[in-house]
């Protein structure tokens, strides 16, 4: 079981760099797990951010 587990993403550019890297290699994990807290720019998560 391979499990991807991916620290504090950090408004737009680390949502732009994961999403490039997930859309690549997400099909070599079976479970992956992103911290998203400060997803907006340090300031949270949003709905529109989560989905």
């Amino acid at each position: 079981m391979k499990i991807l587990i991916v620290g504090d993403i950090v408004g737009k550019p680390g949502r732009n760099t994961l999403k490039e890297y997930l859309e690549k290699y997400k099909d070599n994990y079976d479970f992956i797990i992103v911290n998203g807290e400060n997803s907006a720019g340090g300031f949270g998560i949003t709905e529109k951010i989560a989905e």
